[in-house]
């Protein structure tokens, strides 16, 4: 057969799971509901995941383990930040202005 049969074959296989994934959520609607433990794990869900995308860009540097960078320091500084300040503006702009000192003034 073709190649691009198989293009076809392949791409109607993940467009039905993806359907059949997310469909098996809503079409049920009220009907089935997680237990209570389910949902209370999953409000913990985006914490997770935007930690499980920032931790390892603060503890690597130049792709090596590194627990002291830079960068870790820059974050320490915008968590003491954000929580002595409710301002959404002053930990962005300090953040960056530490991440800038320390890596062309003091060139770490």
């Amino acid at each position: 057969m073709s190649e691009g049969f198989w293009i076809w074959i392949t791409l109607i296989a993940i467009g039905s799971t993806t359907i059949l994934t997310r469909g098996s959520f809503i079409i049920p609607g009220e009907r089935a509901r997680l237990p209570a433990v389910a949902q209370r794990v999953l409000r913990y869900a985006p914490a997770a995941a935007l930690a499980a995308l920032i931790a390892p860009d603060l503890l690597l540097d130049a792709g090596a383990f590194d627990p002291i960078n830079p960068k870790m320091v820059a974050a320490l500084v915008v968590i003491a930040i954000s929580l002595r300040f409710r301002n959404p503006w002053l930990p962005f702009i300090i953040g960056m202005a530490v991440l800038l000192a320390l890596r062309k003034g003091l060139g770490w």
